[in-house]
């Protein structure tokens, strides 16, 4: 079961930065490009970002394109959202998935296993 558990999320005031994770416990993500993606209430889930396995490519949504940084650490089984000047708008429940492939679309249709739980960021003053 590809299945990722998110955490990191939280309130914080436009302009302010926060960084998620993405973690695996029952497999090891360094084969797999990993996608993050995000629902904000009465909206269609949307591709944010997403990374190869290796990290060495990067696809951004040209809503957080010099806001938001993927990366991963395959030692620690881990990807990472680090999200910078954050903006009412971003706020959304944020999912990880593993992302067949890693293309500039962000499709959700193209993530793999089944959605976690999310984590909850809420920007606002």
């Amino acid at each position: 079961q590809l299945q990722l558990v998110e955490s990191g999320g939280g309130l914080v005031q436009p302009g302010g930065s926060l960084r998620l994770s993405c973690a695996a416990s029952r497999f090891t993500l360094d084969y797999y490009a990993i996608g993050w993606f995000r629902q904000a209430p009465g909206k269609e889930r949307e591709g944010v970002t997403c990374i190869s396995s290796s990290g060495s490519s990067t696809n951004y949504a040209d809503s957080v394109k010099g806001r938001f940084t993927i990366s991963r650490d395959n030692a620690k089984n881990t990807v990472y959202l680090q999200m910078n000047s954050l903006k009412p708008e971003d706020t959304a429940a944020y999912y990880c998935a593993v992302l067949d492939p890693c293309s500039a679309s962000l499709n959700p249709k193209n993530a793999l296993g089944a959605w976690g739980q999310g984590t909850l960021v809420t920007v606002s003053s």
